[in-house]
């Protein structure tokens, strides 16, 4: 189509090299068959954003506006340790994206924390585990949950079955009553709106 000035937008608001690097890769190989490249920006990473920010205080607010839980957990998607050793700002930016909105929604430091979901075999991942703190959440009596999942920006299967089943029974065996999975941002008006001014700034 000729096009001579290439934005790229990984749908990842915290940066890893695991998702927004590998996406770059996966634009750089489709560009080396290209003659003429053409001018190439990409945004690797939104994480303290103010309308990602804005616009996920707002959905926790509205999910939470009867009932909340007496925690609220944000769950992210988990890293190998080793990753965050050998310099990957993820944990970092998950940790910010966190604080900022509980800073949104003025809740203190005993109202919230973050997990990292998703971990598979033997390495060490980011800690707490998800599932291992809901567990011991509901043994130590908390009854009453709402968890999020920023680093997604729209549902999808892994996340609904590990987080909105999965892990939804685990809390309920360990001892909880009620837990409430807070949807991903997917097509809310204040998400396409956030990620519009982000494009339109870059």
């Amino acid at each position: 189509a000729g096009a001579q000035r290439l934005l790229v937008l990984p749908l990842y608001p915290q940066y890893s090299a695991t998702t927004v690097a590998s996406t770059f890769d996966a634009v750089a190989a489709e560009l080396r068959t290209w003659r003429w490249l053409p001018e190439l920006r990409v945004i690797t990473h939104y994480h303290d954003d103010p309308g990602y920010l804005d616009a996920l205080a707002a959905s926790i607010r509205t999910a939470r506006a009867e009932r909340p839980g007496e925690r609220l957990l944000f769950s992210f998607h988990g890293l190998p340790k080793r990753n965050l050793l050998a310099g990957d700002p993820y944990h970092c930016q998950c940790l910010k994206t966190a604080r900022r909105v509980a800073e949104r929604l003025e809740l203190q430091a005993e109202q919230w924390t973050v997990a990292f979901q998703s971990r598979f075999g033997r390495a060490e991942w980011l800690q707490p585990y998800t599932g291992a703190l809901l567990a011991e959440w509901a043994k130590a009596g908390v009854k009453s949950v709402d968890v999020i999942c920023p680093g997604f920006a729209a549902d999808c299967l892994e996340t609904l079955e590990e987080i909105a089943i999965e892990n939804r029974q685990a809390f309920l065996d360990a001892g909880g009553e009620r837990y409430r999975y807070i949807p991903a941002l997917n097509d809310a008006p204040a998400h396409i709106d956030a990620l519009a001014d982000l494009i339109d700034r870059h």
